[in-house]
């Protein structure tokens, strides 16, 4: 299982601070598309991802037991 940890909007459009995938071996690009497409998350395109505290690009592959943190773009002043 892939533990995912979710920030800022993205934890309050799902209304959960954590989920588990089980998403070994696929990438990240496919994980970002099952949270969009079944917690009806808006667009995570802009999101940062970090694997294990390290960030990481889209097509990067996850191996079992990894941490993904989806970290939207913040704006302020």
């Amino acid at each position: 299982m892939i533990q995912v940890l979710l920030f800022a909007r993205i934890q309050d459009e799902v209304g959960q601070e954590r989920l588990e995938a089980d998403f070994a071996g696929k990438s990240i690009k496919e994980l970002k598309r099952w949270v969009e497409d079944n917690y009806a998350v808006s667009s995570l395109t802009r999101t940062m991802t970090a694997v294990n505290e390290e960030f990481a690009a889209d097509e990067d592959q996850l191996k079992e037991g990894d941490t993904v943190a989806f970290i939207p773009p913040v704006s302020g002043g």
